[in-house]
């Protein structure tokens, strides 16, 4: 076993022993063999691959896993029939979509955005092998662009949250662009939660008090250290995020200046700038140890125009009042300036463990708990600062 540990033993480089032997992994270079690190107590294998830009995920009632793509133009469903932590059946559920990266799972049915509409593929679990195509369900969000993410998940209200980008790097972007709406599916109503955003594909609901926290990716371009990428809780409706006049808490935007009369919320904690956090998600499994629990999973999808990387990791963020305290790495896929893989988006497995999608390689990664650590003896993760 290939092992990469600091001096205080609190990270295992786990590669050879978690994962040889499940699937091939294409991550040597001149014949090196490359590091993927996790927090002690924890193990790491290779849950899918072979699944092109690997994006957003969403899981069913019964246990699978789909999965939506960029480029790739297709939504999977992977299967693990005798639960033994890898998949062995995975189904086509569409092919030849737009950009379908965006999915959602609700009351038994896959919801995706395509294009200026939302579709639905009902009772999905029980039509894997004909699913027939997605019927349209809303058709009013804005036309994709090459810069403008989207996200969809069902809120604790039953409506469906979808986050609309920015279709650019910094501009004045119309409404709903630079937004996330809420849709009842049934009227066909929407209601902006929030405006002011960037890019956020990672958003979700706190298990505590059902409050609502989201991802903003800063703009590209001030330099390695700025703009800071942002977390932000959404403490009153239809609140406005800075930007494109602020960003993070400081940074005023040159181009553009604040209207005075526009009220701005500040985010509730900042990133290091560039680590790029594409997908949030609250940890609601028992498996990990109980510091884990409820506490909020950021997918940092790594740095691609600064100077040295930065990223490619899946952090813990520890909530405390509403307030983010700290931020612990759990697992890293950059060794040195390689990165192994690129962290897209995290999802709680239905034993507790938690998938990880890479849309570098297309894998599926599944993260679980695999020591009995007594918690009170044994030292806190280091927080990981730039």
């Amino acid at each position: 076993m290939l092992l990469n540990q600091t001096k205080n033993h609190k990270w295992i480089c786990m590669f050879w022993a978690c994962i040889s032997g499940l699937f091939s992994l294409s991550v040597q270079a001149a014949s090196q063999p490359k590091m993927i690190t996790v927090s002690k107590g924890f193990g790491l294998t290779l849950y899918a691959s072979d699944l092109g830009d690997a994006k957003q995920m969403a899981l069913g009632d019964k246990g699978t896993l789909f999965v939506g793509s960029h480029r790739k133009g297709t939504i999977l469903a992977l299967v693990d029939s005798n639960q033994d932590g890898r998949v062995d059946k995975r189904y086509v559920v569409a092919k030849g979509l737009d950009n379908p990266e965006a999915i959602a799972f609700y009351n038994g049915d896959l919801y995706a955005a395509v294009d200026e509409r939302i579709i639905r593929f009902k009772d999905i679990e029980n039509r894997l092998r004909r699913p027939g195509r997605g019927k349209e369900v809303y058709d009013r969000l804005p036309g994709k662009t090459n810069k403008s993410h989207r996200a969809l998940n069902f809120g604790p209200d039953g409506r469906l949250y979808v986050s609309i980008g920015a279709p650019c790097n910094v501009c004045e972007a119309e409404d709903p662009f630079g937004s996330i709406i809420a849709i009842d599916i049934e009227t066909g109503s929407s209601e902006q939660i929030a405006s002011g955003i960037r890019n956020v594909t990672g958003f979700d609901w706190s298990p505590q008090d059902q409050s609502l926290w989201f991802a903003d990716l800063g703009r590209d371009w001030m330099g390695d250290r700025l703009p800071p990428d942002e977390i932000n809780r959404v403490e009153t409706v239809g609140g406005h995020y800075g930007f494109p006049y602020l960003h993070a808490k400081s940074v005023l935007e040159p181009a553009y200046e604040k209207p005075k009369n526009l009220k701005i919320t500040l985010p509730n904690y900042e990133l290091p700038a560039h680590v790029a956090p594409m997908g949030l998600h609250f940890y609601r499994g028992e498996q990990f140890p109980p510091r884990y629990h409820n506490q909020m999973f950021v997918a940092e999808n790594g740095s691609w125009n600064r100077s040295s990387k930065i990223g490619y990791q899946v952090v813990m963020l520890e909530i405390e009042n509403n307030k983010v305290i700290k931020r612990s790495p759990v697992v890293s896929f950059l060794d040195g300036e390689f990165p192994v893989a690129r962290p897209y988006s995290v999802l709680t497995a239905p034993d507790g463990a938690m998938y990880i999608s890479d849309d570098l390689k297309g894998n599926i990664y599944r993260l679980y708990y695999k020591e009995t650590i007594n918690e009170k003896s044994e030292p806190e993760p280091e927080q990981d600062n730039e």
